[in-house]
């Protein structure tokens, strides 16, 4: 069904290394990802996602790539869903299975990891800039 397929980048940690394939399940793990994840130069443990549909497509892919042993971080602020409470229940299902919530300012200055970064300045002008509020506090109080 092609007008089902959708076009889909994944990129691996901060390398240059993207990869498309087609996607129709709501899992990004497919059998692409899961080499490219697997091979030995990356080393890498831990998976930082985000992106639409929370309840479906992020929920999927978080409890996939757990399954297969990788710590994950669901960009809050960066993941939406069609409503509220699909959001709301997709991040209690995911922190329950052991995603870790986070923010994205939260994640952009982990990776840049300090202010002697050569563009610690340039970062912090961009998280400066007031962001949308997410109604993510409202939605799920038991989280603050």
């Amino acid at each position: 069904k092609q007008w089902y397929q959708r076009r889909v980048a994944i990129t691996a940690g901060i390398s240059e290394s993207v990869i498309n394939c087609s996607k129709t399940k709501f899992s990004m793990v497919l059998p692409a990802v899961k080499d490219l994840l697997e091979m030995s130069h990356y080393n890498c443990s831990s998976i930082v996602l985000l992106g639409i549909e929370a309840h479906v497509c992020v929920q999927q892919t978080a409890l996939d790539l757990m399954s297969l042993g990788y710590d994950v971080h669901v960009v809050a602020d960066a993941t939406s869903s069609r409503t509220d409470t699909d959001r709301m229940f997709a991040f209690q299902r995911m922190r329950q299975a052991g995603a870790f919530l986070t923010t994205s300012e939260s994640v952009i200055l982990g990776l840049v990891g300090g202010s002697d970064h050569p563009h610690f300045k340039e970062v912090q002008k961009i998280i400066k800039e007031a962001a949308a509020d997410t109604n993510l506090l409202s939605a799920m109080p038991s989280m603050v």
